[in-house]
């Protein structure tokens, strides 16, 4: 079922053989139609393993940062994170958010501020102008922060899809000694990562199958 499923969603589809990086060939069996195929078989394995991995994290009361800003994950990413009560970064990875994480925990105290001033009506009271200002800076806070707002520190597992998208979150996982968990295409380096799963990671159905199965896993720790 899990082939038919990924097969159907294109998961096994990577890119053309020129866009590709040399050491995925150990997860390609095929070029087709001008493209790499993934092997679904160690695609598997390896989400296996994966998940295991985040259900004796989750039993250790780890906490999860699901990350994917590119347009075919961002709405996913969002998806799988809330689905599990984690968190999720999914417009804009703003530099130093885990390596200077005292700097951007105070812009997230102000979104929390924001956010109570405006449950509490207090808004309606101001002038026009201050009005306006105050929603164009509460509106960027949450595009940006709305997924880590209730985060008090940097989490224990990061979840990553769009491994080139996302290179400034790896890097700054892999500074801290933060475990990640990458989505890796046929263009991707398995070497600058931690635990991955190979598979179609431009695909939108494609990654949200592998992220469904993952925060279920969370949840049912």
């Amino acid at each position: 079922m899990f082939f038919e499923q990924l097969v159907k969603v294109g998961g096994h589809l990577g890119h053309a053989p020129r866009s590709w990086h040399p050491k995925m060939a150990p997860f390609i069996v095929d070029s087709r139609d001008g493209v790499h195929i993934l092997d679904l078989v160690q695609s598997y394995a390896y989400l296996n393993q994966v998940k295991q991995f985040v259900s004796r994290a989750k039993k250790q009361n780890s906490t999860f940062l699901f990350v994917g800003t590119k347009p075919q994950a961002a709405h996913s990413i969002a998806l799988a994170a809330k689905s599990c009560n984690s968190y999720y970064i999914n417009q804009r990875w703003l530099g130093g958010l885990l390596t200077n994480w005292t700097t951007l925990r105070r812009s997230i105290g102000l979104l929390n501020r924001m956010e109570l001033v405006q449950r509490q009506g207090v808004t309606e009271t101001l002038p026009k102008k201050l009005k306006s200002s105050f929603s164009r800076e509460h509106a960027r806070l949450q595009k940006y922060l709305g997924g880590i707002e209730s985060m008090r520190s940097i989490p224990d597992v990061v979840i990553i899809a769009g491994q080139k998208e996302e290179s400034i979150a790896l890097n700054e996982c892999k500074k801290l000694g933060i475990r990640t968990v990458t989505l890796l295409d046929s263009n991707c380096n398995p070497d600058s990562a931690d635990l991955f799963i190979p598979v179609n990671d431009d695909s939108i159905k494609a990654i949200r199958t592998i992220l469904t199965d993952l925060s279920g896993e969370i949840s049912k720790a």
